[in-house]
C-alpha cells in the first residue's frame, strides 16, 4: 500500500500536499473528507488525527502525518524542492512561516468564511475587517518579495512557491483583486506553466 492523503479538494492546505506529490512524481490515494459536513470530526477520522483537521498523509509502514507544512517538508526533504544551500533553505522556511502566520490567517480564513460558510461581510463584522486587512498586508509583502524575481527562492520553483501559491491564487474568492498585484499575477501565470501543475479542483 502506498501513500494515502485525506483531504478536502477546496483546501489550500491539502492542495500544497497534492502539488508537492505531483511535482515529485509520488503516487497517492486520495480520500475526500467534506470538512463543511463534519467528516473530519467523526470518531474514525479522529482516530487518525485527534485534531480533526485535514490534510493528513498516511505514510506506508509508519503512520499518519498531520499539518500541511509537516507533510510537504517530509515529502520534499532531499529533493530539488528544498535547496541544498543552507541559507536558501532558511529562506524557504521564512516563506513557509510567513504563509502560516500571515497569509493563511487572512486570505484563507476570509475565503472560507465567505465562500464555504456563506457568511456575509456584514454578518462577520470586525472579524471580516481584521482578517481581510491581515490578508491585504500579507499580499503586499508577497508582492514585494517577488519584485524582480520569477520564483521566491533561487532560480527554480521550490516548496516556498508551492506553499504560497495554494491560497494566493484563489485570493479573488476572498474578495482581493489579484490584478492589483502585477508581480503576484505574473508569478501565478508562471506557476501554471509548470509541467506538474494541476488545479485545486483536481484530486
Amino acid at each position: 500500500m502506498g501513500y494515502v492523503l485525506y483531504d478536502f479538494l477546496s483546501s489550500g492546505n491539502g492542495y500544497k500536499c497534492r502539488l508537492t506529490m505531483k511535482a515529485l512524481g509520488i503516487p497517492y490515494e486520495y480520500v475526500h473528507k467534506d470538512i463543511v459536513a463534519g467528516e473530519s470530526r467523526t470518531p474514525e477520522f479522529l482516530a487518525i488525527n485527534p485534531n480533526g483537521k485535514i490534510p493528513v498523509l498516511v505514510v506506508p509502514g509508519r503512520g499518519p502525518i498531520a499539518e500541511s507544512h509537516a507533510i510537504i517538508n517530509y515529502l520534499a526533504e532531499g529533493t530539488a524542492l528544498m535547496p541544498a544551500d543552507k541559507y536558501q533553505r532558511a529562506l524557504v522556511w521564512q516563506w513557509l512561516c510567513f504563509e502560516q502566520y500571515q497569509l493563511e490567517p487572512g486570505v484563507a480564513t476570509v475565503r472560507f468564511m465567505l465562500h464555504y460558510m456563506n457568511q456575509s461581510e456584514e454578518e462577520l463584522g470586525i472579524r471580516y475587517t481584521d482578517r481581510f486587512q491581515r490578508g491585504a498586508e500579507a499580499l503586499a509583502v508577497l508582492e514585494k518579495g517577488l519584485a524582480g524575481r520569477t520564483w521566491l527562492v533561487g532560480e527554480d520553483a521550490s516548496l516556498a512557491d508551492i506553499a504560497l501559491f495554494a491560497y494566493t491564487h484563489v485570493a479573488d474568492e476572498a474578495g482581493y483583486r489579484l490584478s492589483d498585484y502585477p508581480g503576484i499575477s505574473a508569478w501565478i501565470a508562471e506557476f501554471k506553466k509548470l509541467p506538474w501543475y494541476s488545479p485545486i479542483t483536481a484530486p
